[in-house]
């Protein structure tokens, strides 16, 4: 599939370093992957992709660079466990996590993507990955969507006072051309206003203040009517100080919070206990933090997520935890969409949810939510019931059936002969 406008905007400017920002599903990848390829097509260079973790580098890049070299016969070696890929021109092509970033130190590179930058900390630049471009004059393309006025942005204004230098680009997912406009109007109905703008519009967003900036006393505190459902769904956070439990029950409109569960100095068990003694002849579904799956809690073994299917509630939990910001926004988004639709409701009663709700917020001057607070074991309960009953259904990409135009490329003085397009 050859480059889209924009893509090729950002391939044809000529400086060193550029910085993309840009709404999901604007082709980020395709274009990291082509220009992974493009570097590493001259002999013996050293190239590499990073990601904010090993796993998101795995799942997001790795099949389909490598489909594509093998493809393109470039592939001397693969190693599937350091995802790399010797070509046989002599080049590499390495991807990183940058969770463990020091283990980069000491290297040496010509091209580096640093993909979801905003996620990264800022060290992993400055202190390790700028250092290693250094001897080579190697390039360098952040690319992402924002993460409000973090380092991601500074790095954006770099173009401002170094232009020679710095190149930066701004594209809305509409821009990239792989959505349908219906689809994104889908979308602007599901998400709450602020996220809307920050993932499909790619615009910097505010994270001052409150977490859960669309919760609204107004608006949201409702007494939930009629009899209760005959299933009742709970989120769940293990920390002991306290064990921390919300009760949704679904209605014609969305979700209601009808209960609320705090135990100090307590354990699974308290909590099993508990939730039988106010629910006797309700069927419980738990949506549980994900860690609680390895976790022993007992010396027989038992872990917290056998202890709640023991007592005969159905446990949901993804292997992993999902990212928290996708679930803030998911809960912000329940309580109001941008287009005005509340999904999400909270009896009156309830003094320490609400307090969450209006009290949680982010870190001065960061996108991170502030623990300090003693509301992020609530907020955790919150999430991961909603991450699971509503989430968010953003639009896809299609896959292309062919990712590249081909003609013939022979290196210098190498007896490789492959395909390729790469501009």
């Amino acid at each position: 599939m050859p480059l889209s406008k924009p893509q090729q905007t950002i391939v044809d400017a000529p400086q060193r370093f550029k910085c993309v920002i840009a709404g999901r599903r604007f082709g980020k990848t395709h274009l990291s992957i082509r220009q992974l390829c493009f570097y590493a097509r001259e002999p013996n260079r050293d190239v590499i992709y990073c990601a904010p973790s090993y796993k998101q580098a795995k799942n997001i890049v790795w099949k389909k660079l490598k489909y594509k070299l093998l493809e393109l016969r470039w592939v001397k070696k693969l190693n599937e466990t350091e995802l790399s890929i010797q070509l046989k021109n002599g080049s590499t092509i390495a991807l990183k996590g940058l969770e463990n970033y020091d283990s980069i130190r000491g290297g040496g590179y010509d091209f580096l993507v640093i993909d979801e930058f905003a996620d990264v900390d800022p060290d992993a630049w400055y202190s390790v990955l700028r250092p290693t471009l250094a001897d080579r004059q190697g390039h360098a393309l952040f690319i992402g969507t924002p993460k409000g006025m973090n380092w991601a942005h500074d790095l954006y204004n770099n173009a401002l006072e170094m232009p020679e230098e710095w190149a930066s680009f701004q594209y809305t997912t509409i821009d990239g051309g792989n959505v349908k406009p219906e689809e994104i109007e889908a979308a602007r109905r599901e998400l709450d206003e602020r996220t809307f703008r920050q993932e499909f519009m790619a615009t910097f967003e505010t994270f001052s203040g409150r977490v859960f900036y669309a919760f609204d006393r107004i608006k949201h505190l409702k007494t939930y009517e009629g009899d209760l459902p005959r299933e009742l769904h709970i989120g769940m956070d293990f920390n002991v100080d306290p064990m921390s439990a919300v009760v949704f029950a679904k209605t014609a409109t969305g979700l209601h919070i009808i209960d609320e569960l705090r135990i100090f100095g307590s354990n699974t068990d308290e909590m099993v206990n508990e939730i039988k003694s106010r629910y006797p002849d309700r069927s419980i579904v738990c949506y549980p933090d994900p860690a609680g799956a390895q976790r022993k809690t007992s010396a027989g073994g038992r872990t917290d997520h056998t202890i709640l299917r023991s007592a005969g509630f159905r446990v949901i939990a993804p292997s992993s935890h999902n990212s928290i910001r996708d679930g803030i926004n998911n809960v912000n988004s329940k309580l109001l969409s941008s287009t005005g639709i509340i999904g999400l409701y909270v009896s009156p009663h309830l003094k320490y949810t609400i307090e969450c709700f209006e009290k949680y917020t982010y870190k001065e001057g960061t996108s991170q939510p502030d623990k300090a607070s003693g509301f992020d074991h609530l907020a955790d309960a919150i999430r991961y019931a909603i991450d699971y009953l509503a989430p968010i259904r953003l639009p896809q990409k299609a896959e292309p059936a062919t990712m590249w135009n081909h003609k013939t490329y022979v290196p210098r003085g190498r007896e490789m002969r492959t395909t390729h397009g790469f501009t």
